[in-house]
């Protein structure tokens, strides 16, 4: 009993996180990724399961622009040279030596992820996947130069990036795979940051997501919680307040910062040492990783015809339960203007209404709803406070609110207890006496 118990736990537990990953499915399809991930990945004995993942975005008609970095390798093959790597500031010199290792660690790791992501055997998650990969000298790049006195030699910066012809690569449903290696119309050949040449990247191609995978989670230094999201001025603050933080996680949000400035809209800085981390960023509404965007990721915003569907999957529930009025979509339609929506990255995780009075000095709040899994932090509260500065803004004085089973929680922000005689005509006629609702009136002016 207990086995068939737990398998169908297990199978219902499938099919919820199946269904609640469809709408990002649906999001995501067709729209262009830069995945950046640095040459530790490459290294790492589990790094098929990240490739697998890749094949698995793919698949799902995502379209990819993959770039790897070389640190690592280039390390490995100046000390098999007995030879010591030079950084300033984390920066690496590049000289003549150093630069051939360069050439030859992109080499590698750019054939041995062309062999991974070719691999189809079956029985296994690659099977069937036949992914194209094709790369090329898209970078067009310049030297770093002198910086206080020091030549960064073969060094470089991403001048330009060929984004028409990664465009063509991509329309014919390739992956593009990109090492961090540039070349200057004169021939020469430059060593580059692997972020930035993913950033540069994702702002010439208009990418919907740059996304970082880090070798450790952007973590809170006064409680080492994750942060789940920062708007671009939050990040800037973030690095200025926290100087000493590690290159491992400065680096990708700076890389974010000026992703976001110039017009990425969302860029996700992932661990990848957490199996599956980019699926459970992609897929489930809360993710795993650091989400960095210019707008905050949650925003009060006026619905519009297209949150309809949004509006009725978070209000259904509560009006079976009797906590909430029912509602068609032809009243939706015809009211719409009267809804605030909470929008979470494309998903409506509350909505509150203020239908305004022929009087035009009072009016009632309805359909105050929050999704069942974000009830804990405030949303109602601030879905109400912003619909109250809204009613200040018409000119309203007073607001009204019907409820049967949430009456403490209208007490509790300030509004009275009121008798049905003391209601506006026009929502005197409203009333239902069979639902027998406890009356509530706040003076907001």
């Amino acid at each position: 009993m207990s086995d068939n118990f737990s398998s169908e736990k297990k199978q219902s537990a499938f099919v919820n996180w199946f269904r609640d990953s469809s709408p990002y499915i649906h999001s995501h399809r067709q729209c262009t990724f830069v995945i950046s991930f640095g040459g530790e990945a490459t290294q790492d004995n589990f790094f098929f399961n990240l490739a697998h993942d890749f094949a698995l975005l793919n698949s799902l008609g995502i379209r990819l622009v993959l770039v790897h970095g070389i640190r690592p390798q280039i390390n490995h093959r100046l000390k098999s040279l007995e030879v010591e790597p030079q950084y300033i500031e984390h920066l690496r010199i590049t000289d003549d030596q150093t630069l051939q290792c360069a050439i030859e660690a992109a080499g590698q790791v750019r054939i041995e992820l062309e062999a991974l992501l070719s691999t189809g055997l079956p029985n296994s998650p690659m099977a069937g996947a036949k992914i194209r990969v094709c790369s090329g000298n898209y970078i067009l790049a310049k030297p770093i130069g002198v910086l206080n006195g020091i030549d960064y030699q073969h060094t470089g910066l991403v001048r330009n990036i060929d984004g028409d012809a990664i465009q063509r690569q991509l329309n014919q449903n390739n992956v593009v795979l990109i090492s961090p290696i540039g070349y200057s119309p004169s021939g020469e050949v430059f060593n580059l940051c692997a972020e930035d040449v993913a950033t540069e990247i994702a702002i010439a191609l208009q990418a919907k997501k740059l996304i970082l995978l880090t070798e450790q989670s952007c973590l809170d230094p006064n409680n080492n919680q994750l942060i789940r999201q920062m708007t671009t001025t939050e990040a800037e603050s973030f690095i200025c307040k926290h100087p000493d933080t590690a290159p491992l996680i400065k680096k990708p949000l700076q890389a974010a910062i000026n992703g976001s400035h110039s017009g990425v809209k969302r860029v996700h800085l992932i661990n990848r040492n957490h199996d599956g981390a980019l699926l459970l960023e992609l897929f489930s509404r809360d993710g795993i990783g650091t989400l960095v965007s210019s707008t905050p990721f949650e925003a009060l915003r006026p619905a519009t015809l297209a949150d309809i569907g949004g509006i009725l999957e978070l209000i259904k529930p509560l009006e079976k339960q009797g906590k909430l009025v029912e509602r068609t979509i032809e009243n939706l339609e015809v009211n719409i203007d009267d809804y605030t929506v909470l929008d979470r990255d494309g998903l409506i995780l509350g909505c509150i209404a203020l239908h305004p009075g022929p009087d035009n000095e009072s009016g009632e709040i309805a359909c105050v709803a929050i999704h069942p899994d974000y009830q804990n932090a405030s949303r109602g509260t601030e879905l109400l406070e912003y619909i109250i500065k809204k009613a200040k803004q018409a000119g309203i004085n007073k607001i009204y609110a019907r409820s049967t089973q949430t009456m403490h929680w209208f007490i509790e922000r300030g509004f009275q207890d009121v008798n049905i005689n003391e209601l506006p005509d026009y929502l005197k006629h409203q009333y239902n006496h069979q639902r027998n609702s406890k009356i509530f009136c706040k003076q907001v002016s």
